[in-house]
């Protein structure tokens, strides 16, 4: 009776060993099964016509292989199912047909853990919500996935430096110019007034002495004495006034 009881102590003293053991080596041993984190900015920003780098980094417990993939895929502002456009296993695989078709570069680098992209002269079509997945077997847990919305929005037009110069040249220049012609005037009225009262071009002068010609000649076809010296011109009363002679007298002395 003794060595039966005996021998079932030390077989439940074997039992209790191995769990311990199992329970030590479980907890202490490296994990079998890894995780992989990927990572993106939320949001990116940018006007129509630029280059647009999608950012994606990675961190992988294990040395990228190569069995690690890299996809990138794209939904529309407007909805719809994701649309697969990129493609990295060993190397880069850009999309050669669609939307993105001779636009997408690879910038990554899986050494480095980058597994970035970059879209090159972008349009308002391509608003929209950009995924990066990466797959670096035995790492299949974690987060393999991240998203970025990219909002393009049109180029607000910059003033270049011509135009300025063909501003200045065409309005700014002609308008001071004839701002500082109007000051002029303004400050010497008296002059300009002077001067155009003694200045008679030489139309004027030729027109004023055919006049004065003609109405002397009508004066002396046919006109009385009384005629005559009612009509005697302005130079030649001044001359009679110069010389103290009575015209006016004169005349009606001989009338």
């Amino acid at each position: 009776m003794f060595l039966p009881k005996m021998h079932r102590q030390c077989h439940r003293t074997s039992l209790l060993g191995y769990v311990l053991l199992f329970h030590l080596l479980f907890f202490l041993a490296p994990p079998l099964v890894s995780s992989i984190i990927v990572s993106s900015p939320a949001e990116i920003h940018a006007s129509k016509g630029d280059t647009v780098t999608l950012s994606c980094t990675f961190t992988s417990t294990s040395r990228p292989t190569s069995k690690m993939t890299i996809d990138w895929s794209y939904r529309p502002q407007t909805g719809g199912p994701p649309q697969a456009f990129f493609h990295f296993s060993s190397r880069a695989f850009p999309p050669l047909e669609g939307q993105f078709s001779g636009r997408i570069q690879w910038r990554g680098s899986p050494a480095k853990g980058e597994a970035s992209i970059a879209l090159i002269n972008s349009t308002l079509k391509d608003n929209g919500t950009y995924t990066c997945s990466v797959r670096n077997p035995p790492d299949v847990h974690g987060n393999p996935n991240s998203q970025t919305v990219l909002t393009v929005t049109p180029k607000v037009p910059s003033i270049r430096f011509s135009d300025i110069a063909v501003l200045l040249f065409f309005v700014l220049i002609p308008s001071t110019i004839i701002a500082l012609v109007l000051i002029g005037q303004m400050l010497c009225p008296e002059r300009e007034r002077g001067q155009s009262k003694g200045y008679r071009s030489a139309i004027e002068v030729a027109d004023g002495e055919e006049y004065e010609n003609d109405r002397k000649e009508g004066i002396m076809k046919g006109a009385t004495c009384c005629d005559l010296a009612m009509t005697d011109s302005e130079s030649e009363y001044e001359y009679h006034m110069k010389q103290n002679t009575p015209a006016q007298d004169y005349a009606e002395s001989q009338c």
